[in-house]
């Protein structure tokens, strides 16, 4: 048997060499005759209406899906040519309602929030990654290209764009022409590959805890940083999908669902939304797609926050809410549904400095450190350190820092006000090793 090193590094030659597969667009496009919406109430509260949608998506491998689709339409706020829509699991709720109304008041215009993503329990109780697991192995053994479970979940998002066209027109009188998509984790995933299906209609997507583009490139290095494949991932390695096996097949089965293969196309504005002690990635997994993205991409980490991107305090407990992504997503999401201009900060990784490139001036502009005798970061604690806004506007240096022993991380966050509320922008994480 080769090394597993070895065989991830002759696949990731491969995978760079490969035209995308058609097989996502095949199954998003393939029409569905169990596809149907209807409205089925209306609520409204001083001059805040919550519109509440039953929708069937499509039926996958003789599963009808079925979801709860809500808009929120916050006061005054008319409806716009683009629309943010949210996915997630689940179903409709007081706290759901909470966290859209919440963005919809940030965005100042009606805002989507899909449930249900995916249609779950499922074979014998499955849920969310031992289900994506088993649809994955379902696909090896049947060779059948419909199988993997993220085809239908980004469906579920193209047949949701159509319902709520056919709604707003229905509704409003109101041409409903483009979409923000977002979620978070696997729903992440799907923003991804809801826009690399090539739906014309998808403007941007804000892809959020979902650092692992590149899959190949990901293991070795989260081999490398934890000294073995993530337990967070154990759903998946129960399966024996990683290491990924050195088949044919199961290097088709990664292309497919791997948002690095279609890279190439995905040209639209990107806001991807991390937290720094993620147990799922290595501090640094940004680092082995970031370069290769195209058009314009914003990165915002929050620091001393994992895969629920609610910080935690230095006492130890977590705050109640993310306000910190949810704030940056909603300015995100504003900026491209009034196509206002995003604030910028750019920046290039020179040896052990990051160099910001001239740019907006900032409210405030950090730098955060954090230090680990190895470079598994997932418990250290990040601290930050002011620098003068004037930084990122003239264009500075900021040295990563080097620890004395073990290894380091650096990355450097800019705070912008907006007419949505504070947006932060950050740098990717520069992983250092302590000098010999």
């Amino acid at each position: 048997m080769r090394p597993l090193m070895f065989s991830i590094a002759v696949f990731a030659c491969s995978a760079l060499m490969a035209a995308p597969p058609k097989d996502l667009a095949e199954y998003v496009f393939k029409e569905d005759k169990s596809f149907a919406w209807k409205l089925k109430e209306k609520t409204e509260n001083n001059g805040t209406a919550v519109y509440l949608l039953s929708l069937t998506s499509q039926t996958w491998q003789d599963n009808v899906w079925t979801h709860d689709l809500q808009i929120f339409v916050p006061k005054n706020a008319k409806p716009q040519a683009t629309m943010l829509l949210w996915n997630q699991g689940g179903t409709a709720s007081p706290t759901n309602a909470i966290l859209g109304l919440t963005i919809a008041e940030k965005v100042g215009a009606p805002v989507a929030f899909l449930y249900g993503i995916p249609m779950q329990p499922l074979y014998d109780g499955k849920k969310e990654d031992a289900l994506i697991a088993h649809t994955f192995v379902k696909f090896l053994e049947t060779k059948d290209a419909s199988w993997p479970l993220l085809f239908p979940m980004a469906k579920s998002i193209v047949r949701t764009m159509d319902a709520i066209q056919a709604f707003a027109k229905d509704e409003w009188k109101h041409e409903q022409a483009m979409f923000v998509i977002s979620g978070a984790s696997k729903r992440g995933w799907t923003s991804w590959l809801t826009a690399a299906s090539g739906d014309k209609r998808v403007k941007a997507i804000a892809p959020m805890v979902i650092d692992t583009l590149n899959f190949p490139a990901q293991m070795k290095n989260q081999v490398a940083a934890f000294g073995k494949p993530s337990d967070m991932i154990a759903d998946y390695t129960r399966a024996n999908l990683v290491p990924i096996p050195e088949t044919d097949d199961a290097k088709r089965l990664w292309q497919m669902v791997d948002p690095y293969i279609y890279r190439e196309s995905l040209t639209l504005p990107k806001m991807l939304i991390h937290g720094t002690n993620d147990p799922y990635w290595p501090q640094d997994a940004l680092n082995s797609y970031w370069d290769d993205l195209k058009g314009d991409k914003y990165i915002a980490y929050s620091p001393n926050a994992g895969h629920d991107l609610r910080e935690v305090g230095t006492d130890g407990k977590k705050i109640a809410f993310p306000m910190r992504a949810v704030d940056t997503l909603s300015a995100f999401a504003r900026c491209q549904i009034f196509d206002k201009k995003m604030p910028a900060l750019e920046w290039t990784v020179d040896g052990d400095s990051i160099n910001l490139k001239p740019g907006d001036e900032p409210k405030s502009l950090r730098v955060w450190t954090a230090t680990s005798d190895t470079r598994d970061f997932r418990k250290s604690r990040w601290t930050s350190q002011d620098l003068k806004a004037s930084a990122a506007k003239s264009g500075e240096n900021v040295p990563a820092v080097v620890s004395a022993k073990g290894f380091a991380a650096t990355f450097v966050e800019a705070e912008f006000t907006t007419d949505a509320g504070s947006m932060n922008l950050t740098t990717q994480i520069v992983v250092r090793e302590a000098k010999k």
